[in-house]
């Protein structure tokens, strides 16, 4: 079952830009792997990858995948696809999981990509690689396209919308974003204008917003709350 994230432990994690792709190919003795990643947010999306990849190189020995799904990577799954047992798959799963993507509050290692579906095309060269060289090649194709992938935080947030005029929808969205507000977007009607807020899910952070709200507005804005959902950030 895919997990709800929702009910998250985590408040965040790393994962592909929306619509991306990351794609890596390496030759060895002959053999050519390609691997090709997406972003996937449940199991149906992850596996249909390694069905698309199947289908458009049918012509390929092995299509070995591997996929880390929801906030708190509690879903892992990968498979050999042919190749001897634990020399594809799961050397993928490990590239994916352990791949570092930043530092954590601590300053340790980061290590939270998720969301993500792997899939490594083999066509076979003639050569027999071994058990240690297949290990490589494998785990090797999906750090390279990692390396070329565009990466995104996706952080729990509370969200909600700010009416305001016309006249004054400008200076509170560009004082909100010098106070460090998470602004999503700003919509302007026949009425006036709404702006699009997201902040952490914690009290704390919505009582500062509501207090700089009403600094700005002079007590006239009146935050609505739109709930809470995962939302796509910049690195």
């Amino acid at each position: 079952m895919d997990p709800d994230p929702l009910l998250s432990r985590a408040t965040r994690y790393t994962t592909l830009a929306a619509g991306s792709e990351a794609v890596a190919e390496l030759e060895i003795k002959r053999s050519r792997f390609l691997a090709v990643l997406r972003r996937a947010g449940t199991e149906a999306e992850a596996r249909a990858l390694a069905e698309e990849l199947r289908r458009g190189f049918h012509d390929a020995r092995h299509h070995c995948s591997a996929f880390v799904l929801g906030p708190d990577r509690d879903v892992r799954r990968s498979s050999d696809d042919g190749e001897p047992s634990g020399t594809a798959g799961l050397p993928m799963l490990e590239a994916l999981v352990q791949r570092r993507t930043g530092t954590d509050d601590r300053g340790g290692d980061l290590a939270d990509l998720s969301d993500v579906s792997a899939v490594v095309v083999r066509w076979f060269g003639g050569t027999l690689l071994g058990a240690g060289g297949l290990v490589r090649a494998y785990s090797d194709a999906v750090a390279q396209a990692l390396d070329g992938a565009v990466l995104v935080t996706r952080r729990r947030l509370r969200l909600y919308r700010l009416p305001a005029s016309h006249a004054d929808a400008g200076r509170i969205e560009n004082e909100l974003r010098a106070a460090g507000t998470t602004v999503l977007d700003t919509g302007y009607g026949a009425e006036g204008a709404e702006i699009g807020l997201a902040l952490p899910d914690d009290e704390d952070a919505a009582a500062a917003l509501a207090a700089r709200v009403a600094s700005l507005t002079s007590g006239a804005g009146v935050l609505r709350p739109a709930g809470v959902d995962w939302v796509d950030l910049p690195r």
